[in-house]
């Protein structure tokens, strides 16, 4: 089959490989329909995420059909449509029965990591029935691969741990689709004003029909100034959702006491907390990796109308253009790119 094999930091390609087979008695094997590529990737891509070692094929999103199950897996028969979740959980450890299925201890985000990921034809997908989830009837299925991480990812991540509430000021640092999951998942919560902050002026005006209040082109000198000039004291809940120093200090300067910053960006370089100015301010700093937990709700949202994901889809590739893909992601402010969709 076909797929995109990292070889080194720097290094990728699309290979001829064999099909990933049965395992174990609760794995599955998908036959990919759509995928797409994650900032994450390219962190990997980068060399950031050590573990990642050459020779895995990458990528932990997409949808697609079940190809052929072990004896154990019982939610799911050959020919089911399913969305393939970024984390993988057995159901049965203790972390998964505290939800916490990003710290299984068989599982976790292993796709693209440490197993074979969802950029190729087919992928093997461990403990099938809590790692996979029904296709409901007329779905849009383009619209679901946003939901195997980057959808839960900025509602986990940065809505729910940065503890949004009706009439809060939020502040998204990162127009990205992180940052954008973010933002259309904020206004669950009626958020008073959401300000995006990017550097990239088509991303912020996309953010503007998305729903943000206040865009700031951080190219600027008086990236603070602009955005306290926005709040009486600082923003109840700063979101950061790139994953480099710059953006994760402004999040500390411009929380307001008794705030929430929320990291949710994939930091591979270590950033400078200010604790001398953070901690008299009774500040909440949270991180995390996408647990998943939330899933089947916005599942649910999805049906309803209620969240649109498939407007942040904004190029179209086939698996064969997956080289082609990758450049137009990497360069997403040039290209004017958001989320890829891969069709495989």
């Amino acid at each position: 089959m076909k797929a995109l094999v990292y070889h080194g930091p720097g290094t990728k390609s699309l290979d001829s490989v064999p099909k990933p087979t049965v395992l174990q008695p609760t794995d599955a094997v998908v036959r990919i329909t759509k995928t797409t590529i994650c900032g994450t990737d390219l962190h990997i891509l980068k060399g950031d995420v050590p573990a990642v070692t050459e020779g895995r094929i990458l990528g932990h999103e997409g949808v697609g059909v079940v190809e052929a199950v072990g004896d154990g897996v019982s939610n799911f028969k050959p020919g089911d449509r399913v969305l393939i979740s970024c984390i993988t959980s057995c159901g049965k450890c203790e972390y998964c029965k505290q939800q916490m299925y990003a710290h299984c201890e068989d599982g976790g985000w292993i796709l693209g990591h440490l197993i074979d990921g969802t950029q190729a034809e087919y992928v093997r997908i461990p403990h099938a029935d809590n790692s996979l989830y029904p296709i409901p009837d007329g779905a849009d299925e383009e619209a679901l691969v946003m939901l195997s991480d980057i959808l839960p990812t900025g509602f986990e991540i940065g809505v729910l741990y940065g503890a949004v509430k009706p009439g809060d000021t939020v502040a998204i640092v990162g127009a990205g689709p992180v940052g954008m999951a973010a933002l259309l998942t904020a206004q669950f919560f009626s958020p008073g004003r959401i300000i995006m902050v990017d550097l990239d002026d088509a991303r912020l005006e996309m953010a503007r029909k998305f729903g943000a209040t206040d865009l700031i082109n951080s190219g600027g000198a008086d990236t603070l100034d602009a955005i306290l000039a926005l709040t009486r004291d600082g923003v109840d809940v700063a979101i950061e959702a790139v994953g480099i120093p710059q953006t994760f200090d402004v999040c500390q300067r411009i929380v307001r006491p008794g705030g929430h910053i929320a990291n949710v960006g994939v930091h591979g370089t270590s950033v400078d907390l200010q604790i001398q100015d953070l901690w008299i301010k009774n500040i909440t700093l949270t991180t995390g990796l996408v647990n998943t937990n939330t899933t089947p709700m916005l599942l649910k949202t999805v049906q309803s109308g209620t969240l649109q994901p498939a407007r942040l889809i904004t190029h179209h590739f086939s698996l064969d253009e997956m080289l082609k893909a990758y450049e137009v992601f990497g360069n997403a402010a040039q290209e004017q790119a958001l989320k890829v969709i891969v069709d495989a």
